[in-house]
């Protein structure tokens, strides 16, 4: 059996830090890896639209943001096939025939989905297209075959319910589907990156973001501004590591080269935290540290993102080809989902066949 990967994003914003540590970075490492036999990444328009079905041209505009951060960290068409959920139409109908495997009070089990509808606000009244979102996934999925799915933790439950799907078609109608499996990000704080006011998860919607499209004055600034330890009010005073966002920063992005080249009074994380657990360090130097840090990582991808952007036609032709060719692959399981269900009537004789001999016995 191949190995495929699938996995993307809703372009409702350009991608930021949280994206790149949970998910760019891996994907990059997984093209180059070459353990897989195809790679799709999906610009997953249609799903974003679940919760923005009032403002589309928030989606639509993003298209090609999403697409310019992939490229500029450098995920390769050569190698990735990415692709415009949206123009990919076998995933509707693939979700309209999984709707029939899937309980109402299944889905309104699904934690990420009971997560989800509290944070937008749609406890008294939910889209069906919102609810429905774990079965188009589940149609995204095994549309392409993959065999593993990069998520987060808080997506594990998606995951879970297309393996439920998979199971129930294959026991209904044959072995037809792939079962996916999940793989989650193995660094633990890269799973959810807090934003840069501490709260749990960095989120375009809390404009607690660094974008990976920020210019170098901008990140400054969101880092300058991070939240710390509020007990941490002198210099002299001891500080606190639990809770503090520069600190859980420095423990995804620093390495002791970094100190090498930007802090050389340290030889590690472990001796900067030391220092300030005793007092005597202020958070203006460690700080100015992971800014000195993220502005190394960045600033490669901001310029090659100018780059890319200066000839868009060429990223809109990669995305034309990307779903030519990501359509061709969900026609194909569409295809063999039709003949197992029985519902392929014109694509052979055989219900031809089926209808001319029950009527001859009539």
């Amino acid at each position: 059996m191949q190995k495929i990967i699938l996995t993307g994003d809703r372009p409702t914003g350009r991608l930021h830090l949280g994206h790149y540590v949970g998910s760019l970075k891996a994907r990059v490492e997984l093209q180059d890896s070459k353990e897989f036999d195809e790679i799709y990444i999906m610009i997953a328009d249609a799903q974003a639209l679940t919760d923005n079905f009032a403002n589309p041209s928030k989606v639509r505009d993003n298209v090609m943001e999403v697409a310019l951060d992939y490229l500029a960290v450098g995920i390769d068409p050569q190698k990735v096939t990415i692709f415009v959920q949206s123009e990919v139409s076998e995933l509707t109908e693939l979700t309209y025939y999984y709707m029939n495997l899937v309980t109402l009070s299944r889905l309104m089990r699904n934690p990420t989905v009971k997560s989800e509808v509290t944070l937008r606000g749609f406890e008294k009244s939910i889209p069906v297209g919102f609810l429905n979102y774990p079965i188009s996934q589940s149609a995204d999925i095994t549309a392409f075959d993959a065999t593993c799915v990069p998520v987060g933790v808080d997506q594990l439950p998606m995951i879970e319910q297309a393996r439920e799907i998979v199971h129930s078609f294959n026991n209904i109608y044959g072995d037809t589907l792939v079962m996916p499996e999940a793989k989650v990000p193995e660094n633990a704080l890269a799973q959810r990156l807090p934003g840069t006011d501490g709260k749990a998860k960095m989120s375009k919607s809390l404009g607690n973001c660094i974008y990976l499209a920020d210019d170098a004055e901008t990140i400054k600034k969101k880092v300058m501004s991070m939240y710390t330890d509020p007990l941490h009010i002198k210099v002299s005073d001891p500080g606190h590591i639990e809770g503090n966002v520069v600190f859980t920063y420095l423990d995804v992005f620093a390495t002791d080269a970094d100190f090498k080249k930007f802090l050389p009074e340290y030889n590690n994380l472990k001796e900067l935290k030391d220092h300030y657990r005793r007092g005597g360090l202020g958070d203006i130097v460690i700080k100015r540290f992971l800014n000195d840090i993220l502005q190394e990582l960045l600033q490669p991808i901001r310029e090659r993102r100018e780059a890319i952007a200066a000839d868009i036609t060429r990223v809109y032709q990669i995305l034309e080809s990307g779903t030519s060719k990501a359509r061709g692959k969900a026609q194909a399981t569409l295809k063999r989902v039709k003949e197992a269900m029985k519902i392929n009537y014109f694509e052979s004789d055989e219900f031809l066949k089926e209808v001319i001999a029950k009527y001859q016995e009539k």
